[in-house]
């Protein structure tokens, strides 16, 4: 998975062989004698500096690059270098210069070395996902910002719950603040799926604390505290402690008094928390008298449940109707394409129930993209015979990008005859994000733009 922003041109009039030739002999440094006249292979001063990239030919300096036993030695040009980075102009030509023929770089894995030499010598930025980290911290080292934004892109763009919480804590070291902003953006809407993630176990202890005293993480508690338990197991293995439930009590330490307990539903409680062997005795019992009690006991737990965040309705009908012989459903699709300015989670939708008095309604909800499946859900509700719309939730929010189209579906099953909404709009705003609608080919039981179902989009912001 790669991002190449200056892609290279291919150069007119000139030999296709040999330039592939010396292209992959800077990739496998192979010190291959060029041929005479190699020059004249590239019109560009671009294309016969990339020739220098990863190349024995004139080189001035060699960098020994990565940990012991995993190093790679690379060659360089200093003037090349010192004119794509500060640090290498102060460490060749500065008034403190060394004049070393070979620096060793333990602290910086030899393929994101090569990916910043890459953007140096060749104006290429080629980043992964397994090394974009690793590259966003040799491009601030060597105070190269270009390419380090371009990491910080990257990220945003490939950021998602699975890999939230590890980004938090490196946009934290590597003082990011709008990565950071970001990452705590999904970790609020997806807190369930980002604390169940692999990734959350791999955080310092830091980040743990700073995500257990969120308040706006939209999740149950019982899911936070199980997820301090998983990532309390990792890390004692990683200080070489057994595991053992002293052992998870004494890594988690005083951010087990973040998890808000107390909050817990009872049965989440009783059958989860007390009998995790994590608590004490006497703090079991105070939390049991915390429920059940009139006078309720001091506690060291945070007994505020969080606030969560408060899901914005996009509304798209400007009214509403019935008629005696509409709307009917008979397993048919009512389906509508939107579109964002701005990174939303969709929550859920807002549909309309019974327009013949009180009615139970099955719905099966589902939101595509392109034709993949994103989030579904099958669930009832209960309309009491207004026009209101009623809430169907998706199992987890769903993150939506923005100047992308989306396909909101359902399948209702229930009263035939329900409200329907007309007028609808094809741009509505709510709040910051502007959210476009048009018709989808999906919809197979006469919804639209100017009408039909799904009156509400339900998401996150």
């Amino acid at each position: 998975m790669a991002a190449d922003i200056f892609p290279r041109k291919k150069p007119a009039n000139t030999n296709t062989t040999a330039v592939q030739q010396y292209h992959q002999q800077n990739l496998n440094n192979n010190n291959t004698i060029p041929a005479p006249n190699w020059q004249g292979l590239y019109p560009t001063i671009r294309e016969r500096n990339a020739v220098m990239f990863n190349n024995d030919l004139m080189a001035d300096v060699h960098f020994v690059v990565g940990p012991p036993g995993g190093t790679q030695r690379l060659p360089g040009h200093k003037y090349v270098l010192a004119v794509g980075s500060s640090v290498f102009h102060a460490m060749f030509y500065g008034e403190l210069a060394e004049d070393k023929d070979e620096i060793r770089i333990p602290d910086v894995e030899p393929a994101a070395f090569l990916a910043m030499l890459k953007y140096i010598y060749c104006d290429e930025i080629d980043l992964a996902a397994d090394t974009v980290l690793a590259t966003l911290y040799a491009a601030k080292k060597y105070i190269v910002p270009h390419l380090a934004r371009a990491c910080v892109n990257f990220l945003e763009t490939s950021l998602s719950a699975k890999n939230a919480c590890v980004l938090l804590s490196q946009s934290c070291l590597f003082e990011e603040p709008d990565l950071t902003q970001r990452c705590w953006e999904v970790i609020d809407a997806q807190a369930e799926l980002a604390l169940k993630s692999e990734g959350f176990c791999d955080i310092d202890f830091q980040t743990l604390e700073s995500i257990l005293q969120r308040e706006t993480l939209n999740a149950k508690e019982i899911v936070v505290f199980e997820a301090a338990l998983n990532w309390a197991e990792v890390e004692c293995q990683r200080q070489d402690l057994p595991v053992s439930i002293e052992n998870k009590r004494k890594v988690l330490g005083k951010a087990l008094y973040l998890i808000r307990i107390p909050t817990m539903a009872l049965d989440d409680f009783a059958n989860g928390a007390a009998q995790s062997g994590v608590l004490t005795l006497n703090e079991t019992n105070d939390i049991f008298l915390w429920y059940t009690a009139a006078k309720k006991p001091e506690l060291e737990f945070v007994s505020n449940a969080r606030k969560g965040l408060v899901p914005q309705r996009c509304h798209r009908f400007q009214s509403c109707a019935y008629r005696s012989n509409q709307w009917r459903y008979r397993g048919r699709c009512d389906s509508i394409q939107f579109a964002v300015d701005k990174r939303v989670f969709i929550a859920g939708f807002g549909l309309y129930g019974s327009s013949c008095g009180s009615a139970e309604y099955s719905a099966k909800i589902e939101l595509k993209r392109q034709g993949v499946i994103l989030g579904q859900n099958l669930s009832k509700y209960f309309s009491d015979g207004s026009s209101n719309t009623f809430p169907v939730w998706f199992e987890y929010p769903v993150q939506i990008e923005p100047d992308t189209f989306y396909t909101a579906s359902v399948i209702l099953d229930g009263n035939e005859l329900s409200y329907f909404g007309q007028e609808g709009m094809t741009e509505v705003q709510c709040g910051k994000v502007t959210v476009q609608f048009q018709c989808s080919s999906d919809s197979t039981n006469g919804t639209g733009v100017q009408g039909g179902q799904i009156p509400e989009l339900i998401f996150y912001a």
